[in-house]
């Protein structure tokens, strides 16, 4: 059985997501192009990069299996980034208001020893309640989500931007589906509740 895991991610909420599981890993950076395809769908583009970021993360070992991991949030058919300042926060939040935001987040696993690469996309949506300008300032004053795309902080105060959320995974919103992603690693032989490390990585 493959013992260790690698995250080929810098992101600090996908470390603590698969923290949950309680299984030792280790993380790595990444280095590939995320520039969109011409003509590619949320879905493929999503699910392209997460298997390029667990091949690209694999280069630095010698066997394990490698995840990876990617996400946009897509509002009336146009993808919404990380608003990175203020004032493109209030634009993305002023065009959620009462609006549908449906995330898109690719997950892959990588087989370092047999070379062979699982991924697919999940997909959450997240209704968000009619929002006031006074609503919207004073969020994004609270917890600045400047580096999140569609600028909130669900697991937060941003619970309270939305009406109803829907998905099968709520990890998936924050960006590692760990439903899916505990089904992959056991078509690799790996199965989280049988697994009890004696040492962490």
């Amino acid at each position: 059985m493959p013992s260790q895991i690698i995250l080929a991610s810098t992101s600090p909420y996908r470390k603590e997501i698969l923290s949950k599981l309680g299984i030792p890993f280790c993380c790595c950076s990444p280095d590939i192009d995320e520039t969109p395809l011409p003509q590619e769908t949320p879905e493929a583009h999503v699910t392209r990069l997460a298997k390029e970021k667990a091949r690209a993360g694999a280069q630095s070992f010698d066997q394990g299996l490698v995840i990876g991991s990617d996400q946009v949030a897509v509002i009336n058919g146009k993808i919404i980034g990380k608003p990175l300042n203020h004032e493109a926060a209030v634009s993305q939040l002023t065009s959620a208001s009462n609006q549908i935001i449906t995330f898109y987040t690719g997950i892959a696993l990588h087989n370092i020893t047999t070379n062979e690469t699982e991924a697919r996309c999940e997909t959450f949506k997240v209704h968000f309640r009619a929002l006031t300008q006074a609503q919207i300032e004073y969020y994004l004053r609270k917890e600045q989500p400047y580096f999140c795309a569609g600028s909130f902080k669900s697991e937060g105060l941003g619970i309270a931007l939305f009406n109803r959320l829907e998905g099968k995974d709520p990890n998936t919103l924050i960006g590692l589906p760990l439903i899916t992603l505990i089904d992959m690693l056991a078509r690799q032989g790996y199965v989280v509740l049988d697994h009890h490390p004696k040492s962490a990585y």
